[in-house]
């Protein structure tokens, strides 16, 4: 599950529960939930941080959840875990405030998808990587999993070596390739970074609703394929 909480005008979204954070139907719908809280909130002023207890941040989507359903409805439940995942990739696409993902431990499949769909990600140097382990599965990708990575993912060679190759990437690579804003020695630095980072951004006093139309005209192709579309904004100067 999540809890929400509020310090000054930023928002710590934290990941609680099970150690390994896996997305099952109701982590996902508690993301989701808080999420359009975190939307209907919103102010000038107001900024996401999204982190996770323990040494994970998420392993992605829970297959043993899946699993348990047997062979024949195995698939099912998976497909259904994508596609209730989506819209959660689309509220952080076109949240009206800045996101931070404090990445406080490994950030894999899906929570790699997650971490990455915010704007800015931190993470811990001493434990953790970054995976796309669904060509070492043999796992399709999702369509949407892979249209966020293309947007994200500037570097062909990194988008080669993360989604062809499954490498496992660590914190000071992810630097590197351009995945990552900056390296920390332990999750609470991480976060620590990551608040002093929010408390900048909350007072520039972005409008909010401007801040997220920006965001979508950067990553057009992603927006589309998560069913984005722009809005027309007046201008009040």
């Amino acid at each position: 599950m999540c809890s929400l909480e509020k310090r000054g005008n930023v928002w710590l979204l934290t990941l609680t529960g099970e150690s390994q954070h896996r997305f099952n139907p109701d982590l996902i719908q508690s993301l989701l939930s808080n999420l359009s809280h975190l939307a209907s909130q919103a102010t000038a002023s107001s900024v996401l941080i999204t982190t996770a207890n323990g040494g994970y941040f998420s392993t992605g989507f829970d297959l043993g959840w899946a699993g348990a359903a047997g062979t024949h409805s195995a698939f099912d439940r998976l497909s259904f875990m994508v596609d209730s995942l989506k819209p959660v990739a689309a509220a952080l696409m076109s949240l009206p405030m800045p996101t931070i993902a404090a990445v406080n431990g490994h950030a894999t499949a899906a929570g790699f998808l997650v971490a990455i769909c915010h704007d800015y990600i931190l993470m811990r140097s001493d434990h953790g990587v970054l995976y796309m382990p669904e060509v070492n599965l043999g796992l399709p990708m999702p369509d949407y999993f892979a249209a966020v990575m293309r947007s994200k993912i500037r570097s062909p060679t990194a988008l080669r070596d993360v989604m062809l190759g499954g490498v496992k990437v660590k914190a000071a690579e992810a630097v590197k390739m351009g995945i990552v804003d900056s390296a920390h020695d332990s999750a609470e630095k991480t976060v620590e970074a990551a608040m002093r980072l929010g408390e900048e951004f909350a007072q520039k006093k972005w409008v909010g609703e401007v801040y997220a139309e920006i965001r979508k005209s950067l990553y057009p192709d992603a927006c589309k394929v998560l069913g984005l579309t722009q809005k027309s904004i007046v201008s009040k100067i």
